[in-house]
């Protein structure tokens, strides 16, 4: 998914746009027949040989576009260069939106009809060992280097075959980086940062796009350099600057419908491997009851993110999961009540899209022995922090 050097990118498509249809599917049937790899040189060689009439410069823009075409995003490859690009959702072939941070936007590319984009979707989902077609018209997928790939083809999506990209961050923020872009304010750091020093356990929650990996990374590159971290996932997306890191990701079955590995498989293998502590990328299944009994048995400072919205909906929303998987709701808040003790939430911003900490919460049970997500910090979209009533005992609790 990585773009070559070379010439800029809109240059590329500038100099590209001349080639015809007809040529480029007259090299791609050349590429074929030969049984190369269609890599830039192998483009370049396929191009004289159409005689076509190119400079070494255009020949070189043209090999990398249509590497793009054949073997890369088409033309997203681009937009996924670009470093501050989280999303690329593709909405038939005339919409083209992208999410670099500021909310979405509209970009000006286009595909010549629904049949590119259905291409390129099976081209994406083939190169991750995947199956898309009539019989099979939807995909969720992991590219290589961690980019999540989902497609939907027509007529299941009437207005035309949709592909969402999602890219994995490509960098790891401090505390104070996370400052600067506004994310936290410098009232919340003494907080988060005792969170992690305390080795409390904790979730970061939010909505789609909220940044709740990104802060994750952060939070986890405070831990001690003599911890052993096992992380979870179902891709690689959490980059904490830390010196003892071992992942473990998760394995779609393949197209007989085997060898799947799935994230409660791999906490229960997480358990074995001697964690100080235990990361769950993204709890949204039955690996909640292995990561609440985990940290009931003393794994201390274990977290992970969970999809909510508000911190108020996440005991509703683990009690939710563990039942789904067997526990009764009385069994899911007497675990959550001596496993989990805070609550970090992220909101996004809108219009402006700007991802922001709205609160820290307590996880306290009350006495009707259900737990609750009581306010310490609450921050205001200016960056305001007020002092919630759980703000008293979060602290005792992190100075133990």
């Amino acid at each position: 998914m990585s773009t070559p050097a070379g010439p800029p990118a809109d240059q590329a498509s500038v100099r590209a746009s001349a080639v015809s249809p007809e040529l480029v599917e007259a090299v791609r049937v050349r590429l074929a027949r030969a049984g190369v790899e269609p890599s830039a040189s192998q483009v370049a060689v396929a191009l004289r040989a159409e005689k076509s009439v190119y400079g070494d410069a255009e020949i070189l823009a043209v090999a990398r576009a249509l590497c793009a075409d054949l073997i890369g995003a088409g033309p997203l490859e681009p937009l996924l260069a670009r470093p501050d690009v989280t999303d690329v959702l593709v909405n038939g072939p005339r919409e083209v939106w992208v999410d670099d941070g500021a909310g979405l936007r509209r970009t000006p590319i286009t595909f010549a009809d629904d049949g590119a984009v259905r291409r390129l979707a099976q081209r994406l989902a083939a190169a991750a060992g995947r199956r898309l077609d009539d019989a099979s018209p939807y995909v969720d997928a992991r590219l290589a280097g961690g980019v999540r790939l989902h497609a939907v083809l027509s007529p299941v999506a009437p207005g035309g075959t949709c592909v969402s990209l999602r890219l994995p961050p490509r960098r790891t923020f401090t505390l104070a980086g996370l400052v600067s872009a506004g994310t936290i304010t410098q009232s919340a750091i003494p907080v988060l940062t005792a969170l992690v020093t305390a080795r409390l356990a904790f979730l970061v929650t939010g909505g789609t796009g909220t940044g709740k990996t990104t802060l994750l990374s952060a939070l986890l590159s405070l831990a001690d350099p003599a911890e052993r971290l096992l992380l979870v996932e179902d891709s690689a997306e959490l980059r904490p600057l830390h010196p003892h890191v071992v992942r473990l990701e998760t394995r779609p079955a393949n197209l007989e419908g085997a060898g799947g590995v799935g994230l409660r498989d791999l906490v229960r293998q997480a358990l074995r491997m001697r964690p100080d502590r235990l990361v769950v990328g993204e709890v949204r299944g039955s690996e909640v009851v292995d990561l609440l009994a985990a940290l009931n048995t003393g794994h201390e400072g274990g977290c992970g993110t969970l999809h909510a919205n508000t911190a108020a909906d996440v005991p509703p929303r683990l009690e939710a999961l563990g039942c789904a998987a067997g526990l009764t709701r009385e069994a899911v808040h007497s675990q959550l009540a001596a496993a989990l003790d805070a609550v970090i939430h992220l909101t996004r911003t809108r219009p402006d899209g700007r991802r922001r900490i709205a609160e820290i919460c307590l996880l306290s049970r009350t006495s009707t022995g259900l737990v609750e997500a009581i306010p310490a910090l609450t921050f205001d979209p200016s960056g305001t922090s007020r002092i919630g009533p759980a703000y008293d005992a979060l602290t005792r609790r992190a100075q133990r």
